[in-house]
């Protein structure tokens, strides 16, 4: 899986030997982005930079180096393709289709995972997976499954709810409000149990998803920080009891750890 990236830019405008630092022409700079020369593309690469920690439109004027009514114009047309969000107070935000096609290349984390899912089942004894989030759901992309005994199976490229499991809650705990709540009438957890998970680092479930399953995760996150996977493990609450996370949690966040940053 190639790593999600949040949209920030280098320091700076530098040419390519083809094209102006001023691509706009305007005696102004374009962002603080690198220039390809392609004018729309490094104007609307600066606006999704200036949007990371939220951005007005004065501030994505000052940020970017864009005229107002061109900062105005492709902010609302990401907008329109979901690379960008409004929040409650009408900031910018960076949108969910940015994950979405982040994830769509998983590579890099697919060829790590194999050996860590492995030993993380060898270690606790039950199921692992590894999930990414698809819009509403959370895709199973890689799993290293018990051998023996009765045990919960997840194939991969299966389709779960962001609505119910440990893994869910995982990766939706770090995302923006914009994000979460949408789904939360739907949920079978709480903004609150969010916010536990955030402040813990794991999260664990006996039942929610599934009658009889139980299951702890952990956040994988990017070089930034961001997450961007759940690592799991999973199996019959009879075997990892009520509280699953007392258990395993040490085991899980140790192999969400060894597959962040790549």
């Amino acid at each position: 899986m190639g790593q999600t990236t949040s949209g920030t830019a280098t320091s700076g405008i530098a040419g390519n030997g083809s094209a102006p630092a001023n691509a706009d022409g305007t005696g102004r700079s374009v962002g603080r982005s690198i220039a390809s020369g392609v004018g729309v593309l490094d104007k609307a690469v600066a606006i999704l930079a200036a949007t990371v920690d939220g951005a007005s439109l004065a501030e994505l004027v000052d940020r970017s180096g864009l005229p107002r009514a061109t900062a105005h114009r492709l902010a609302q047309a990401l907008e329109v393709h979901r690379l960008l969000i409004r929040d409650a107070q009408g900031r910018w935000r960076p949108g969910p289709r940015l994950g979405e096609l982040a994830n769509s290349a998983p590579d890099v984390l697919l060829n790590a995972a194999g050996p860590v899912l492995t030993a993380l089942r060898d270690a606790t004894g039950e199921s692992a997976q590894l999930y990414l989030r698809r819009a509403e759901e959370r895709i199973c992309v890689a799993a290293a499954e018990r051998s023996s005994g009765l045990r919960d199976t997840v194939p991969v490229g299966a389709g779960l709810p962001m609505t119910a499991g440990s893994a869910a809650q995982i990766l939706l705990a770090w995302e923006p409000p914009e994000s979460v709540l949408p789904l939360l009438p739907r949920a079978r957890f709480s903004g609150r149990t969010l916010a536990e998970v955030r402040r813990r680092g794991w999260a664990a479930t006996a039942g929610e998803r599934e009658p009889g399953v139980a299951s702890v995760s952990a956040p994988i996150r990017d070089r930034g920080g961001r997450v961007i996977a759940a690592v799991s493990i999973s199996g019959p609450i009879e075997r990892l009891g009520r509280r699953p996370g007392d258990r395993h949690a040490v085991s899980v966040v140790r192999a969400g750890h060894r597959l962040s940053g790549l």
